[in-house]
């Protein structure tokens, strides 16, 4: 990237919104967010009141950019959120690509996930972008489902002339999380609320990898194509043995087992109903039991090979989003309460 160019970013005070914006200004970028409200972006960067969901608020905001950065979305598990996600990731990517192609942006790198890719009941598949879309399972889960069709969205506006193409990171970890929207199943480990191990397995990312892969995907990526970034696969048993080792705090001793998605999520719901009739929190959520029982294995080898992007070791990740939840105070030494499964 030129260091001269000027860059509009939509997301900006999100996870990796925010790691990227710091990225770009230390490589001398001229950096434009869009923003809803004032925020505490550092003072370098010009800060523009609009919403992606409004296109000519964008087109004003974006006048004069060369390239962009999409990051904008909305994160969650309920499913009660299903219309508010696709609002912002469907109608609001539909909107700012048009208002970008309005302005004379060149090229476009959108924000997307592993999860449009790489998802699978099968502990010995590894996705790559080559995969056939995972609709049986993606259908179930509104964040997900309304991620894919913005990605597809933005990738039939990748023509001559307006150039477009997609980073899809795993589960992002590492510092930073200020919304806590990725990091809360390490909070919740952290916290003792996990009552036992799911079978499934877990894909993660360092955010600040996964902005150093958007990066290079404007850089050196192929428009229209789709390049998966991830640190590390392993089981979720695996997973809260890492954590456990880093932060001193014993894991959970049951483990769940494996069965289908379907049935993963009608048991949670059966709980869930029991437990409220008893007028007790629930143990575990419908959603992020299936989510937790299946396996979000990927490959970044296209990304390694093409753009020259690495990851920094899974373990350092881990021991920094530890750090990280530590050193805000979001979770306190010794603090324990009573547990419930919310994963993935």
């Amino acid at each position: 990237m030129s260091m001269k160019q000027k860059v509009f970013v939509t997301g900006a005070t999100g996870f990796l919104g925010r790691h990227l914006v710091h990225q770009l200004l230390e490589q001398g970028a001229d950096v434009v967010a869009l923003v809803r409200r004032d925020t505490d972006l550092p003072p370098n960067v010009q800060q523009r009141r609009g919403d992606v969901t409004d296109e000519a608020s964008v087109a004003d905001a974006a006048a004069g950019c060369d390239v962009a950065y999409h990051c904008a979305g909305k994160v969650s598990r309920d499913e009660a959120d299903a219309e508010a996600m696709y609002r912002v990731h469907v109608d609001g990517t539909k909107a700012t690509l048009a208002a970008l192609q309005t302005t004379g942006c060149r090229r476009v790198v959108i924000a997307s996930t592993s999860g449009t890719i790489a998802v699978s009941d099968d502990p010995d598949a590894m996705a790559d972008e080559t995969a056939e879309t995972p609709m049986r399972f993606i259908a179930r889960w509104p964040y997900y489902r309304s991620k894919l069709f913005a990605e597809r969205v933005a990738l039939e506006k990748n023509g001559d002339g307006f150039e477009v193409l997609s980073v899809n990171p795993s589960l992002l970890l590492g510092p930073g999380d200020e919304r806590g929207s990725s990091t809360e199943d390490v909070r919740d480990f952290m916290q003792r609320k996990i009552p036992f191990v799911p079978g499934g397995g877990i894909a993660f990312c360092d955010a600040r990898d996964a902005a150093t892969a958007m990066i290079l995907a404007m850089e050196k990526g192929r428009p229209g194509a789709r390049y998966l970034v991830n640190g590390a696969n392993m089981t979720l048993a695996t997973f809260f043995g890492r954590l456990a080792r880093i932060t001193g705090i014993e894991g959970p001793k049951l483990s769940f087992p494996r069965t289908s998605t379907t049935v993963a999520g009608a048991s949670a719901e059966l709980l869930g109903r029991v437990t409220k009739a008893l007028r007790m929190p629930p143990l575990v959520e419908k959603t992020p039991a299936e989510l937790a029982n299946v396996f979000w294995y990927c490959d970044s080898s296209q990304a390694q090979g093409e753009l020259d992007w690495q990851h920094r070791d899974p373990g350092s990740t881990l021991s920094d989003t530890v750090d990280d939840l530590r050193s805000r105070g979001v979770v306190w030494p010794g603090e324990t309460v009573r547990p419930t499964l919310r994963l993935r």
